[in-house]
């Protein structure tokens, strides 16, 4: 054994005290009691498996001074991510071979934890999803206009969405109709307005296109971020193929409560009414929502401290991510099992990773917290370069050690591996 770890094990729905072995980076064992001369023993802290976040934007390459692989990988450890998957709309965008090695050897250079990176699916590059499919963790879809993407044509998306089946590869979904987008289009003063031009009937095209072009195909796909009461009565009655995403700010945030900074909410699809946040919780506790992803978009806040027409959308939350769900599930808004599920168990599944669970044979990746300990976020503690957070002051509990592949990453708010450690995964 390379490694036996000793603590409070969250397994099968209960909590057991016991010992997992760590050869090679797996789980190897998982007993009452081992013990080698390479022992950990926690306490009273609990070990769960390590959160996997399939939707960040490290904005590497091209938008590097708002966040790298370096920053943003750090970011994710401290929050308990042991594996992010990285979105393709940076500069270059990731749509062609040449791009994806390059974002995957920039990655494997700079980031602390283990990786994947999507590419995008465009107008120009639709027949050559086929050469790019070996490259990629799967593929990314924009079908309405936002912050550095690459948008498909309708008229394309059948024929993308066959190309994708024959690869068997997963296909992400930002769910906003361009045509309805165009129609509502205006200048914005407020998140209000930004609400008005992108309303959630933009939302409920783009799901109604996707899930009437999508019949018959068995390949996974996956709708990001959903907003709005409209789209999650499109999406409750799917096929088993499909799954869908909720994010932090559309969990916690709700346009009426945001009175200040609003360039700083601006973010696509927008926060909408508590009476959305409230259809959003609703579906994540009626097992309806499959995921949790942080939609991490760092910009910097020279860049959001403008009037609010100019501002990019877009915000950080892959450091928050596991800790505000954790307060979640410590105020019993969510269960344990269920937060597990949609953060650590399900993302590994769709993504064919083997991690997410501590389970004999998967990496061991895990973290060790003590439910007892919350802390306010606050920006000066985390580790993005944005160098702020939407959810300064709401109390997060972070884990106190990070293991990816058995290997202590992160213990007592120290790094202690070196850029480039992480993996490139599943591809």
């Amino acid at each position: 054994m390379d490694l036996t770890i000793e603590g409070q094990l969250y397994r099968d729905g209960a909590f057991e005290h016991g010992s997992i072995a760590i050869k090679q980076g797996k789980i190897v064992a998982i007993k009452k009691t081992i013990k080698t001369d390479n022992h950990l023993n926690v306490g009273n802290k609990l070990i769960l498996p390590a959160g996997i976040d399939l939707h960040v934007h490290f904005r590497d390459p091209g938008f590097t001074h708002k966040e790298d692989f370096w920053t943003g990988s750090q970011a994710a450890a401290f929050g308990g991510i042991s594996c992010v998957f990285d979105m393709p709309n940076t500069h270059p965008p990731t749509t062609t071979i040449d791009a994806l090695k390059q974002k995957k050897q920039i990655a494997s250079k700079k980031s602390v934890v283990d990786f994947g990176v999507y590419a995008a699916v465009c107008d120009e590059n639709i027949g050559r999803i086929g050469e790019l499919a070996p490259l990629c963790n799967g593929f990314k879809i924009f079908l309405g206009s936002t912050t550095h993407s690459l948008k498909l044509s309708n008229h394309h998306l059948q024929v993308a969405l066959r190309e994708i089946n024959r690869t068997k590869k997963i296909t992400l979904f930002h769910a906003e109709d361009e045509f309805c987008l165009k129609t509502h289009m205006d200048r914005e003063q407020t998140l209000v307005d930004h609400i008005r031009c992108r309303a959630a009937e933009c939302e409920e095209t783009a799901l109604k296109n996707i899930l009437t072009n999508a019949a018959g195909l068995s390949s996974p796909i996956h709708i990001c971020h959903l907003s709005s009461c409209e789209g999650f009565e499109m999406i409750r009655k799917r096929s088993p193929n499909i799954s869908v995403g909720v994010t932090p700010h559309h969990l916690f945030f709700d346009v009426q409560s945001i009175k200040t900074k609003q360039t700083f909410f601006k973010v696509n699809p927008p926060i909408r009414s508590s009476f959305d946040r409230d259809a959003l919780w609703y579906g994540v506790n009626k097992r309806h929502i499959d995921i949790f992803e942080s939609d991490h978009a760092p910009h910097t806040e020279e860049e959001k401290n403008v009037d609010f027409d100019s501002a990019p959308s877009g915000l950080p939350g892959v450091e928050t991510l596991y800790p505000l769900l954790l307060f979640a599930m410590k105020k019993g808004n969510i269960t344990l099992d269920m937060l597990l599920a949609l953060l650590c168990e399900r993302p590994a599944q769709l993504l064919g990773i083997p991690k997410g669970k501590i389970e004999i044979g998967r990496d061991a990746d895990f973290i060790a917290v003590d439910l007892k300990k919350t802390e306010k976020i606050a920006a000066e503690h985390l580790h993005s370069k944005c160098g702020w957070t939407p959810f300064e002051g709401f109390p997060g509990i972070f884990p106190s050690v990070m293991f990816i592949r058995g290997e202590k990453v992160v213990d007592d708010h120290q790094l202690l591996v070196k850029q480039g450690f992480g993996n490139c995964v599943g591809v």
